[in-house]
C-alpha cells in the first residue's frame, strides 16, 4: 500500500514507482506423502513395461494330520488362490506458460508449476489409497470384537467410533499391536497413519516423560515421535472421516499388506501449437491392491 500525499501534492506510486513482487514464493505446506512408506512394490517390476494386470499367487495353507505308524496319509490337493492387481488407474496434469510471460517472470516459472504439480499428484493419489484400502482389512481385525485370538478389542465402529484422549491413546497402539500379533503379523515394516489431532494426544501422554521412551530428550523437546510399540508413526491430513460420527480411520499394519505398482510416470516438456510459449504434461498410470487383509487393521476414532 502506497504511503498517502498529503492534499495537493503529486502521488506517483503505480506511475513512476514499479510495484516489484517479491522473489520469493509463499511457501505452500504439501501434505505428506505416506503411500511409498506403508506398502509394497514387489510386483512393480512385472508391470513395468507392459500389461495391465498381474496375477499374485498366494500360498495355499496345507493341513497337518496326525500320524499312526502304517497308517494311510490323507492326500491333499492344495487349492493356491490367486489375487489380481490391476493398473487401472491414470492422473495427469497439463500447464503452459506464455514466452512473454517467462520472459519478464523474475522466477522459474515452469520449475515452480512442475514442483506443485509433483507435490499435487502425491496428494491426489495419496488420498485415494488411503481412502479405499481401510475398507479391505480383515474381518477380525476391525470394529468392536477385533482379534483372531481374543475377540475383545473395541477398535470402534460406525456410530460408535472409540474416544481417544491423553490418557487411553498409547493403550489403543497397544492394542493396535496385539491385533496384528494374533495374525502373526511379521514386527519389522509395521507402520501407522494418524491424523494431526492423535499426535497432539501422544505429545501430551505419559510418553512426554523422557524416562519412560528410552530416549534422551521428551517427545515434547524433540518434536519426533518415531516409533511406538513396534509401529513407526507417520502424520497425514489425508486420512478418511466420517462426518456424522466425526470419526476417523486410522490406520496400522505391516508393509505386506498393500502392494503399489506404478507403471508409467512420465513429464514431458513440449511447444504448443496454436501459441507461444512452454507446455509441462505429466501422467502417471499405477495400481494397488490390499493383498493381505490380515497384515491391515483399522481403529475407527474421534477425539475425546
Amino acid at each position: 500500500m502506497a504511503i498517502p500525499a498529503t492534499s495537493g501534492a503529486v502521488q506517483y506510486s503505480g506511475t513512476f514507482v514499479p510495484e516489484v513482487w517479491s522473489g520469493k514464493i509463499n511457501y505452500k505446506f504439501y501434505d505428506a506423502s505416506t503411500v511409498q512408506a506403508i506398502t509394497n512394490s514387489n510386483w512393480e517390476g512385472e508391470v513395468k513395461n507392459v500389461g495391465d494386470k498381474v496375477i499374485i499367487r498366494q500360498k495355499p495353507d496345507i493341513v497337518i494330520t496326525d500320524y499312526e505308524k502304517y497308517g494311510v496319509l490323507p492326500t491333499q490337493h492344495p487349492d493356491a488362490p490367486t489375487l489380481e492387481l490391476l493398473v487401472d488407474r491414470a492422473k495427469a496434469f497439463s500447464a503452459q506458460v506464455d514466452d512473454i510471460d517467462a520472459h519478464q517472470s523474475d522466477v522459474n516459472l515452469m520449475n515452480m508449476f512442475s514442483e506443485d504439480a509433483s507435490e499435487q499428484m502425491k496428494i491426489v493419489i495419496d488420498t485415494e489409497v488411503l481412502g479405499e484400502i481401510y475398507a479391505d482389512a480383515s474381518a477380525e481385525n476391525v470394529g468392536t470384537t477385533a482379534g483372531r485370538k481374543s475377540g475383545n478389542i473395541n477398535l470402534g465402529t460406525t456410530g460408535s467410533p472409540v474416544a481417544l484422549t491423553k490418557v487411553n491413546v498409547i493403550d489403543y497402539i497397544v492394542d493396535l499391536g496385539q491385533v496384528l500379533d494374533e495374525q502373526n503379523v511379521p514386527e519389522t515394516g509395521r507402520w501407522m497413519v494418524i491424523p494431526a489431532w492423535f499426535r497432539s494426544l501422544i505429545m501430551k501422554s505419559d510418553l512426554k516423560d523422557a524416562s519412560l521412551t528410552g530416549d534422551g530428550k521428551s517427545i515434547l523437546r524433540n518434536g519426533r515421535i518415531g516409533m511406538i510399540d513396534r509401529f513407526e508413526l507417520y502424520s497425514s491430513n489425508l486420512l478418511p472421516t466420517y462426518a456424522a460420527d466425526s470419526a476417523t480411520y486410522i490406520m496400522a499394519g505391516q508393509k505386506s499388506s498393500t502392494t503399489f505398482a506404478a507403471q508409467l510416470a512420465k513429464v514431458r516438456y513440449k511447444e504448443p501449437s496454436q501459441t507461444f510459449g512452454q507446455l509441462i504434461q505429466g501422467l502417471n498410470v499405477y495400481g494397488f491392491k490390499v493383498n493381505k487383509p490380515e497384515a491391515l487393521a483399522v481403529l475407527y476414532a474421534t477425539k475425546g
